[in-house]
């Protein structure tokens, strides 16, 4: 009697219940083209990229939305192969996460970062409504569950925020979280820090799972909040101790020497040895999960065999130079500045926001 009620009075409402779409329209295994939707000016340097997901294919349904699981990241080329290609007339691609929900319809949205050294930001940049960009994915990188885990922490540094937005806003989504999330976010200046505005929304939207922590590395005169980078006594003040054992899990996304400071240096697809910071405050590798921002890297994986089933072997050169120029010393484990990049070739030059998949080894095979 109810349901025939509610039924017979809300018409409109029995009629707009869709089918369950049960499939993404992305393609981990095949790039395919999109049309940009939309072209947002973020701030100074960065602009929001909305691929429609129903218009550049026909044989997509319309309105569909992406399924992207959290947390995943997708790989982005030119659909133009002439338009962007390293110095061997290969593709450059460049793995994105996305910031726009896996269950937003017609689309979803890609932050990107441009930097003058950068060849791939740099024509991203130049594409209008209606351009198309090739996407194929998304590629897994950690299977997130709602409240597995008592305490979250974040810790981010510069362009490798996208990752742990995607944890962040997925999980305050979910109306039984229970989770609390703590966000660390070092940048160069205030300006730089992506995303702000988003974050302080939704800490003030959820006052009692989620805080909030930016530091810069050059502070203006009218900033009045930490000023340096990742330490011990940021993390001891804001992040619950090691002794909260399976309670506790801890995010580490940024640029290579901040990641290698913070939490060790990655092992190809794997998470490597667990060093740095984390590890002499106690932590086990069971209560991290870390990310490298690894600037460079993917503009030359195109030379090796097909993304991202690849063996590093089979770039000659890869094991003898990469490692030496992805870390020079001194780096600075703060933030994501030019000075690494600037020691490898202009053409593979990477220099803009975009959250480039963990490959920090030089030998084995990702997986």
């Amino acid at each position: 009697m109810g349901a025939y009620y509610y039924l017979e009075k809300a018409p409109t409402i029995a009629a707009a219940v869709e089918p369950k779409q049960e499939k993404s329209p992305l393609d981990p295994e095949n790039f395919v083209d999109f049309k940009l939707k939309k072209v947002i000016p973020y701030n100074h340097n960065t602009s929001t990229y909305v691929p429609a997901l129903s218009i550049a294919c026909s044989r997509l349904p319309n309105n569909e939305a992406s399924l992207i699981p959290v947390a995943s990241c997708l790989i982005v080329k030119s659909s133009d192969l002439e338009a962007l290609k390293d110095a061997k007339g290969k593709p450059i691609i460049r793995p994105y996460t996305p910031i726009s929900p896996s269950d937003k319809k017609g689309e979803l949205a890609l932050l990107v970062k441009r930097y003058d050294s950068g060849n791939a930001s740099k024509h991203i940049h130049t594409l209008k409504e209606g351009d198309t960009l090739a996407i194929k994915g998304p590629i897994e990188k950690f299977p997130y569950k709602a409240n597995e885990f008592e305490e979250v922490a974040l810790i981010g540094g510069g362009s490798g925020i996208t990752p742990l937005y995607q944890i962040l806003t997925h999980a305050l989504a979910d109306k039984s979280n229970t989770t609390k999330f703590k966000l660390l976010f070092s940048n160069v200046t205030e300006k730089d820090i992506l995303l702000r505005e988003e974050f302080d929304a939704l800490k003030k939207k959820f006052p009692n799972n989620l805080d909030v922590v930016y530091l810069v590395d050059q502070p203006s005169k009218e900033w009045t909040g930490p000023v340096g980078y990742i330490s011990p006594d940021v993390i001891k003040k804001n992040v619950g101790p090691a002794d909260l054992k399976e309670k506790i899990k801890i995010f580490v996304c940024g640029p290579p020497g901040q990641v290698a400071a913070v939490a060790g240096k990655k092992a190809g697809m794997k998470q490597g040895e667990l060093g740095g910071i984390l590890k002499e405050l106690g932590y086990s590798e069971d209560q991290v999960r870390f990310f490298a921002f690894l600037p460079s890297f993917l503009s030359f994986v195109s030379s090796c065999t097909s993304f991202p089933f690849f063996k590093v072997a089979s770039c000659p050169w890869f094991s003898a130079t990469l490692q030496p120029l992805l870390y020079p010393s001194p780096v600075r484990p703060s933030i994501l500045t030019e000075t690494p990049i600037l020691y490898l070739p202009p053409q593979n030059l990477t220099s803009f926001f975009l959250y480039i998949l963990p490959f920090g080894s030089t030998r084995g095979t990702a997986r």
